[in-house]
């Protein structure tokens, strides 16, 4: 037996992080009095963009290419 934290969002029961359990495996639900902040769910397109803020425009053109170069500076030109 396990016990898992979570809490009711208005329509379902949510854990809070992972939890093992198998499809229709039995579980108990202990309702306390105790209230939770919302988990808030990102908004965006999934990780798409989440590392935009580290972007460097100026190095993009060096990204173009830059497996064909390192491919021919390791290994030659065969």
């Amino acid at each position: 037996m396990q016990s898992v934290q979570g809490y009711y969002d208005g329509t379902t029961i949510r854990p809070i992080g992972r939890i093992k359990a198998k499809p229709n495996q039995k579980v108990i639900i202990t309702i306390t009095d105790e209230f939770v902040e919302p988990v808030k769910k990102n908004q965006s397109k999934g990780m798409r963009g989440a590392l935009e803020k580290y972007a460097n425009p100026r190095l993009a053109e060096k990204e173009n290419g830059a497996w064909e170069r390192a491919a021919v500076e390791k290994y030659g030109n065969l």
